[in-house]
């Protein structure tokens, strides 16, 4: 079984833009806007698929781990927010399978020729290819370029000019000026940009049991966990819990990697979900619950765009569906949901109980039993699977799993 990770790296690009957004102002689809820019720069000094490939995918991500230096307690300290959140940022991408080194690419993404950069790199002294996602990047934040009427085409590209040491390297503007014409500004605009990018990104497929599969699954959920303090462990810790039951279960190993990938993606839709309700003190009304269930949709929308994930979106986006038809989005019946769904369903649900929220505190795992044996007496989850959970987790309390991956670092 293949994954296209060309279109997974659009779709996790979209969730970075939503954060994006949230926390620093930034317009939507920057990150799509910046990756174009800098594929068509890349083929226009001659670049390969190979190093378009990498290029693209370090500009998707360039702003990867804004959730992450936030949540560590660093989002009143600019310079150090910049340094912290390229260097996060490379470590997170520097284990996918790229053909071509992707060395200092998202790292040095903020340096200016001038020294000016958060590690007061000179020209010469950072690879060219950061400096290209430093002027695309630059140049979108500064003039969004999604909404430049064709009228100012011309003006646009005076402030450009006057604004290089601002932007990036010269050689970098230049290069982005080359590209930069009206057509070009017409392919970004937001009714243009997915196709625009799928266009300009090249097909990209790796098979499911490629660890960097995992790795990647592994780094999305940990920045859905780090959208909020009270879930910092909620989705990764759900993706270690399904791997410790696939193993009870006997799965072969691309099955456990494809339950793996379900549970570390089910919450990318949360990305979509304001923060004041993720962390609001209290029981929800029922307009904000509304809001809250609207994450499985968009996490069943966005996975839908990715060749190769039908079994894997369906068991995402079945964990809050119960057996009695009570759940949601889709208000399936036992029938419809496979042992896979029951599962993560009951992992959700386990996980959610035992960590603390602004509205419980955390429990134990005989606290948790009650809950998931009540609700499985109600008829609104698989007993059997309660019964599983109750005898493999019993043994790690209220303890983190450790993760499957080799990747420690995130």
């Amino acid at each position: 079984m293949n994954i296209a990770m060309d279109a997974l790296c659009i779709v996790f690009s979209k969730a970075f833009d939503i954060i994006e957004m949230e926390q620093i102002g930034t317009s939507e689809r920057h990150s799509m806007r910046v990756a174009a820019l800098c594929a068509l720069i890349g083929r226009q000094y001659g670049y390969d698929d190979d190093a378009i490939s990498g290029l693209v995918t370090c500009a998707l991500f360039h702003d990867n781990a804004l959730t992450e230096y936030n949540i560590k307690g660093h989002a009143d300290r600019h310079q150090d927010n910049m340094r912290l959140h390229c260097t996060y940022g490379q470590r997170n991408v520097e284990w996918l399978p790229f053909a071509k080194s992707i060395d200092g690419f998202i790292l040095y993404h903020h340096e200016c020729e001038t020294g000016s950069g958060p590690f007061g790199k000179l020209q010469g002294e950072f690879p060219h290819e950061a400096a290209v996602i430093a002027a695309a990047d630059s140049v979108d934040a500064v003039n969004h370029l999604q909404r430049v009427p064709v009228r100012a085409f011309g003006a646009l590209r005076d402030k450009i000019s006057a604004n290089i040491d601002r932007y990036s390297t010269r050689e970098a503007i230049e290069a982005l000026l080359d590209v930069l014409d009206i057509e070009t500004l017409e392919s970004l605009r937001d009714e243009n940009i997915n196709a625009t990018v799928a266009g300009l990104f090249p097909p990209w497929k790796v098979h499911v049991e490629d660890a960097s599969v995992k790795y990647l699954a592994g780094f999305i959920g940990h920045v859905i966990d780090c959208k909020s303090r009270f879930t910092r462990k909620h989705t990764v810790q759900i993706a270690n819990r399904a791997w410790l039951m696939s193993g009870h279960y006997g799965y072969t190993n691309t099955e456990r990697v494809k339950l793996y990938l379900a549970a570390a993606l089910h919450d990318i839709g949360k990305i979509c979900t304001p923060l004041d309700i993720l962390e609001k003190p209290g029981a929800l009304d029922k307009g904000e619950f509304l809001v809250i269930k609207e994450h499985v949709r968009h996490t069943y929308d966005w996975l839908g765009e990715v060749a190769g994930l039908a079994q894997i979106r369906r068991w995402a986006s079945d964990h809050h569906e119960k057996l009695n038809a009570s759940g949601y989005p889709f208000g399936k019946r036992a029938e419809d949901l496979d042992f896979n769904s029951r599962l993560l369903a009951c992992l959700d649900i386990y996980q959610a109980v035992t960590e603390e929220r602004p509205y419980h505190p955390s429990r134990s795992h005989e606290q948790a039993m009650v809950i998931l044996y009540k609700m499985a007496g109600k008829g609104e989850i698989d007993e059997s699977i309660v019964r599983d959970l109750d005898a493999v987790m019993a043994e790690y309390e209220s303890r983190e799993l450790p993760s499957p991956l080799d990747h420690s670092t995130l």
